[in-house]
């Protein structure tokens, strides 16, 4: 029977272009799943969107002398088309700054007011008399507490992650002007986290998280142990969703807050799209739908602890029967940070590897395939440039390119381009046909269980078996003495390569593809994506990546290829990189002494 699985992928800051480290910390490991789940003829919804909101698009629309709506919109437009080129296959990419989201959002809003789980209270915060303003979080600047660094932002420190709140930084100033801001009281509005995890947050992390990774549920744990204060809703921001209550005109909704409510409103969103209204409900409702969150670590307390906390808040929306309760996650595979040659990524000293620029000189795969075996899983880890050019020449070109190409060419070559059909297979010939059957299953654990580099080198491993199989065969000298011997070896290869195009497809879609078209099917192995534009009910237009899954014809399982099926002319799956892309990426990066060492 299907499964309802909701992939829910962190929502992007419209502020700044999106680096390495960014899609291996959930783009990517949530785009993979998503294809695996497809392939097993899962009902998927994958979802996220620009995060329109918040202080990160103020300060920069503020310093580019833009609005907040032109400076995300032009970033948004950009995400679109970086994940169409990488094949971040969702549902729905959309933004925070819908007629949708903004409604939805204020409803959460007012749910947890009326369900008693929001306060007033007043609270000191940073104001600017040169400017007359409060200063939110990201306004302000100063020195970390816990670890020192000296530009730590008013809502988290880039160097320990330690989560700020900006009074409680050493020598603040203030990013507009360098200004020292001074304490002013406001009132606000807050979560009250504490009576959230007495009434069942405390539990639902006790029970039932062995699937989730040590670090992300040891770590919730202790956050929630440690003892939740109140955490403040609302801000003195004009740019944002209104607080839907009277006489609050003049501030917003936090985005912390409301930026996670979007995979419910996406939600809501793509059925609408659809014209089934109420199917979100199938992911959201559904006690057997597996929700799961793909996120980097320092997202962790907000997906699995205030998250959860809002969503037992909220209890239902749009659903009156009190039998029925949104879904809480079923797992947030959090990843550890990807970093660059030894450092930190950071994009303001422009040390990154940015991915739209990356897809400018590489094929998406090449970078697919790196990404996912270099990915974070369980710790920090390095792009470095002279393992992913050897990494491509060695695994994607030497191994796994190498076997598809020059089996297919000699059965094109010598089979007249199609499959030659098989004699009785010999005991090297159902080994490895065995593997690749027995693949599907151990692969697939180690997907469903989100350990995509273990699963990744499992395919590869039985990629280097499959040409170990074909060396030892060598139909080359077997077809100048027995044709059919050599016909038998090139049918089991080609069983084998058919196999590991499937196995290798969540990883690599584009060249998975393409070897399908080689092998001589027709149609396509995952949907098709797409950009579209949506007018809402209020007038305003909004543009959004969509997936139609109707054209897939993809399945998770062992080869059925025939005897007889026909070829089409063999080409190359793969680019050998000259190792001068190493120097060339590293001077990019102004390390032009560190290359020449």
């Amino acid at each position: 029977m299907a499964e309802h699985v909701l992939v829910s992928i962190a929502w992007p800051y419209a502020s700044a272009k999106i680096h390495v480290g960014n899609v291996t910390g959930s783009h990517l490991p949530g785009d993979i799943y998503a294809r695996y789940h497809r392939l097993l003829g899962h009902r998927v919804l994958m979802v996220s969107g620009s995060d329109s909101h918040g202080t990160p698009i103020t300060v920069r629309a503020e310093e580019e002398g833009k609005s907040p709506r032109e400076l995300f919109e032009r970033f948004h437009g950009s995400f679109l088309e970086l994940f169409q080129r990488l094949g971040i296959s969702y549902d729905l990419f959309t933004h925070t700054d819908t007629e949708n989201h903004h409604r939805v959002s204020q409803e959460f809003f007012l749910a947890l007011y009326e369900n008693g789980y929001l306060y007033k209270e007043a609270q000191q915060q940073m104001y600017s008399v040169e400017q007359g303003r409060f200063l939110p979080d990201r306004y302000v600047e100063g020195t970390c507490p816990n670890c020192g660094y000296e530009g730590a932002r008013g809502d988290q420190c880039d160097e320990c992650n330690t989560l700020l709140d900006p009074e409680q930084l050493i020598e603040p100033r203030s990013v507009l002007d360098g200004s020292e801001p001074v304490l002013r009281e406001t009132e606000h509005y807050f979560l009250d986290l504490p009576t959230l995890a007495r009434e069942g947050l405390t539990q639902w992390l006790a029970l039932n998280k062995e699937h989730w990774r040590p670090n992300v549920i040891n770590f919730a744990r202790n956050y929630v142990g440690e003892g939740l204060q109140g955490r403040p809703i609302t801000r003195d921001l004009r740019w944002g969703i209104p607080v839907p209550l009277g006489g609050w005109e003049e501030k917003c909704i936090y985005v912390w807050f409301e930026a996670v409510i979007g995979y419910f409103s996406a939600s809501v969103e793509w059925a609408d799209n659809k014209g089934c209204p109420e199917a979100w409900m199938d992911w959201w409702y559904n006690p057997g739908a597996k929700t799961v969150y793909f996120i980097g670590k320092d997202n962790i307390p907000f997906h699995a602890v205030i998250w959860p906390a809002e969503l037992m808040g909220v209890k239902r929306l749009y659903e009156k029967s009190s039998s029925q309760v949104f879904n809480l996650p079923y797992n947030v595979p959090a990843n550890e940070f990807m970093n660059l040659e030894g450092r930190g990524m950071s994009g303001s000293r422009n040390w990154a590897v940015w991915m739209d620029e990356a897809l400018d000189r590489y094929h998406p795969d090449a970078l697919r395939y790196y990404l996912t075996a270099a990915m974070p899983e369980t710790r920090d880890t390095n792009w470095l440039w002279d393992e992913f050019v050897q990494r491509n020449n060695k695994e994607l070109v030497g191994t796994w390119g190498n076997l598809a190409h020059r089996a297919l060419t000699f059965a094109f070559r010598r089979f007249d381009g199609q499959v030659p059909a098989p004699e009785e297979l010999d005991e090297l010939d159902q080994r490895l046909l065995e593997k690749s059957e027995a693949a599907f299953d151990s692969v697939g654990q180690q997907l469903a269980g989100c350990h995509f580099r273990a699963a990744l080198g499992e395919v590869m491993d039985l990629a280097r078996e499959a040409n170990r199989y074909l060396d030892d065969k060598g139909p080359w000298f077997q077809i100048k003495e027995d044709r059919e011997a050599a016909g038998t070896t090139i049918y089991v290869v080609l069983k084998a390569i058919d196999s590991l195009k499937v196995l290798f497809a969540p990883f690599l879609p584009f060249s998975s593809q393409r070897l399908h078209e080689i092998l001589g099917y027709e149609g396509q192995l995952f949907g098709r994506q797409y950009t579209e534009t949506f007018e809402e009910a209020g007038g305003r237009v909004h543009e959004a990546l969509c997936y139609d899954p109707a054209p897939a014809v993809g399945e998770w399982q062992p080869s059925h290829l025939a005897p007889g099926q026909v070829l089409r002319q063999p080409e190359p799956l793969f680019e050998t990189l000259d190792e001068s892309v190493i120097e060339e990426e590293r001077a990019r990066l102004g390390m032009e002494e560190a290359c020449h060492e």
